[in-house]
């Protein structure tokens, strides 16, 4: 199976810990990708979206669980999906980085392989409009 990669790369007139904060609060990240998110699994860490805590995306069958990886505020969030989906090896990496004049260099990277084959390239075509569409609302969120 052929890997497919996402790569945005924006900054924006938001401090990285705004930033950071609309995009790691389940919720939030939700209403900013135009999607219905909760959090059904809090981390076990101080902030409960850290590291181990599941996010469902999507309504009934049509939803997916996202499982944090990674969790290091104002700097980076790491998420893979953790439940059945047309997509395997999923890996969600989002960079934040201070730009200067308070403003934030965001750098988002998707891979995944797809499960039905030739379907991957139509996956990550729409998995990127939706994403690019979304986090453009982000300085109207912060």
């Amino acid at each position: 199976m052929a890997l497919h990669t996402i790569q945005i790369d924006e900054t924006f007139d938001v401090s990285p810990r705004k930033a950071f904060a609309v995009f790691a609060d389940h919720h939030r990240f939700g209403k900013l990708v135009g999607a219905p998110v909760k959090r059904i699994k809090d981390s076990d860490q101080a902030d409960p979206n850290g590291i181990g805590s599941v996010r469902k995306i999507g309504i009934g069958p049509l939803s997916l669980q996202e499982t944090v990886l990674g969790f290091e505020p104002d700097s980076l969030i790491e998420y893979t999906i953790s439940s059945r989906s047309p997509l395997r090896n999923h890996l969600g990496r989002i960079l934040f980085s201070d730009a200067g004049n308070g403003k934030t260099r965001i750098q988002y990277t998707i891979q995944f392989e797809e499960i039905v084959p030739f379907t991957g390239k139509a996956l990550r075509v729409a998995l990127e409009r939706g994403l690019r569409r979304g986090i453009r609302r982000l300085p109207s969120m912060a």
